[in-house]
């Protein structure tokens, strides 16, 4: 089952950020639809992974995510 999760993701600034978030949770699920707002640092990700790990991907992949 899928659910919408929305973060607020610091360090993001160009395409190549957006490649490695999205590539970082669609490694966990290769079926989730992520889209990127680079101008205020919003990831929205329609995934079946919980939202600790997406946070954590993204976290590996050297972004902050916001509490």
């Amino acid at each position: 089952m899928s659910e919408t999760i929305e973060l607020t993701v610091r360090g993001m600034d160009c395409a190549h950020c957006v490649r490695a978030v999205t590539q970082a949770i669609q490694a966990g699920d290769p079926a989730a639809q992520v889209a990127v707002d680079l101008a205020s640092g919003k990831v929205r990700a329609t995934t079946s992974l919980p939202r600790d790990r997406v946070e954590t991907a993204i976290r590996e992949e050297g972004y902050d995510v916001a509490a």
